[in-house]
């Protein structure tokens, strides 16, 4: 019997031509793989030549445009962009919440842009962290037990959650609010008890999307200094979303983007803090945003 081929649809015929061929996926490294350079540390996440369109033939809008870029183990990364840059996008994709258009996402070697739908619940749970603008605490829970939830998830023993919890809390100086419910914290200590509850399982990495844009200044300060802590003590790997220059100031690099693309790079290296703060700010200026201005 003759096979009926069903005719594609426009809209992919039209995505087909501007993205003809997606390129071969990489050779998957293993985790405990070299860097790239001696004497580097080995990468956590591997961003390479992703695109994101959005829309249909007629309404085509074009997300991220060939980004590419290395996260090693243990760096503190920022990425900064006016509203509609595409970091929130880009973070996305990174974290498994959208699908790439085109390109490669590795984080310890693994493809993700080539796991099953079925598998990646797994994967988020166990190699990625989230912190978000909102705690999204459940507030039924306690900061315990809000802590200890992913280990529960991932059943854990009951005696190494609650040793790894109050570890992990002692740590990011929670411990006197362990107990307590959501509305009983200020906004500051929900956001570090949703800081520990994304350190608590050792993800590969842990996103933060705009982790300080509903705090004030005083607990903005106190989050980002237990991120600093988190990735000092912890050697966590932090890749973190912001448009305010004072909070990346806190990371070793920033990148930089502008209408879906990369737009510059900056390394702090042995910079002081405030050093590094007035260069992102010459680079703010240049791209014609905003960032703030208060150390």
């Amino acid at each position: 019997m003759a096979s009926t081929q069903v005719p594609e649809k426009p809209a992919a015929q039209h995505l087909r031509r501007a993205y003809p061929k997606q390129p071969p996926a990489p050779a998957a490294a293993p985790a405990h793989a070299a860097a790239a350079y001696p004497g580097e540390a080995p990468r956590v996440l591997d961003v390479q030549h992703v695109e994101k369109v959005y829309g249909s033939r007629n309404a085509v809008t074009q997300a991220l445009a060939d980004v590419s870029f290395s996260v090693a183990e243990g760096e503190f990364m920022g990425i900064m962009g006016a509203s509609g840059s595409g970091k929130s996008t880009l973070l996305n994709c990174i974290s498994t919440i959208d699908t790439v258009t085109a390109g490669h996402v590795l984080v310890n070697g693994a493809d993700i842009t080539s796991i099953k739908p079925a598998k990646l619940t797994r994967f988020r749970r166990e190699q990625l962290g989230f912190i978000f603008q909102d705690s999204n605490l459940l507030d039924t829970l306690t900061a315990r037990e809000n802590i200890a939830l992913p280990l529960t998830i991932s059943r854990v023993p009951a005696r190494e959650t609650l040793s790894r919890v109050e570890e992990v809390a002692r740590r990011l100086g929670i411990l006197e609010v362990l107990d307590k419910y959501p509305y009983q914290m200020s906004g500051g200590q929900q956001q570090r008890v949703a800081a520990a509850r994304a350190m608590v399982t050792n993800p590969a990495i842990i996103m933060a999307d705009e982790p300080t844009g509903a705090l004030d200044s005083k607990n903005a300060r106190l989050l980002l200094e237990c991120l600093e802590t988190m990735n000092r003590t912890y050697r966590a790997t932090v890749l973190m979303v912001t448009h305010d220059a004072f909070a990346a100031s806190y990371t070793h690099r920033v990148i930089f983007l502008r209408d879906g693309r990369i737009f510059t790079e900056l390394n702090r290296g042995e910079s002081p803090r405030q050093e590094f703060f007035n260069r992102i700010m010459e680079v703010v200026a240049i791209m014609g945003g905003e960032g703030s201005d208060a150390l």
